[in-house]
C-alpha cells in the first residue's frame, strides 16, 4: 500500500504525517512525502521583476526543502524511511500537483491536513484539501486539529 502525505509546514500537515505513520505501521504501507512549491511565473514585468521573482522562488524552494527534511526526520524517527520517498515539486497549481503525483505513483491513500497555512478561519475546509478530495484518483483522509480551549 502507498500513502501520500503532502506537507506545507502547517500544524495540520504535521498531524497528517503522524496519522499516516500510525496507519503505515498497522498496514505495512510505504509513505511518500511531498511539498509543492507554488510557481509564480507568468506575471509580466509590471507585476514583479524577474530578479525579485527568482528570489521569491528560491525562498519557496528553500522552505519546501526544510519542510521535507523535517518530515523525513519524523519518518526516520518512526523507523519508516525504508521504502518511503520524498520530493519537492514545482507547480502553478498545488492541488493539481498532488493529484498528478498520486496518479503517477499509483497512490492508494492521500493523508493530508484539512487546512493549510492560510490564517483565515472563514472556511472549514481549505481550498487545496477541497480540490484534492474532489478530484483525487484515490481515497483521501483529511486530518483536522481538535479545537483548543
Amino acid at each position: 500500500m502507498k500513502i501520500l502525505v503532502p506537507l506545507d509546514g502547517s500544524e495540520y500537515s504535521n498531524e497528517a504525517l503522524q496519522v499516516a505513520i500510525d496507519f503505515a505501521r498497522t498496514k505495512g504501507a510505504q509513505i511518500s512525502i511531498i511539498s509543492v512549491v507554488p510557481y509564480i511565473g507568468g506575471m509580466d514585468d509590471h507585476e514583479i521583476s524577474p530578479s525579485r521573482m527568482q528570489r521569491h522562488m528560491e525562498g519557496f524552494e528553500k522552505r519546501a526543502d526544510e519542510i521535507i527534511n523535517q518530515g523525513w526526520e519524523v519518518l526516520t524517527a518512526a523507523g519508516l524511511e525504508a521504502g518511503s520517498t520524498r520530493s519537492v515539486i514545482e507547480s502553478a497549481s498545488v492541488p493539481d500537483a498532488i493529484i498528478d503525483y498520486a496518479e503517477k505513483e499509483k497512490t492508494d491513500l492521500i493523508v493530508m491536513g484539512s487546512r493549510g497555512l492560510s490564517p483565515s478561519a472563514r472556511f472549514k475546509l481549505g481550498s487545496v484539501a477541497s480540490q484534492v478530495a474532489k478530484y483525487s484518483p484515490c481515497s483521501v483522509y483529511l486530518v483536522k486539529i481538535p479545537a483548543r480551549g
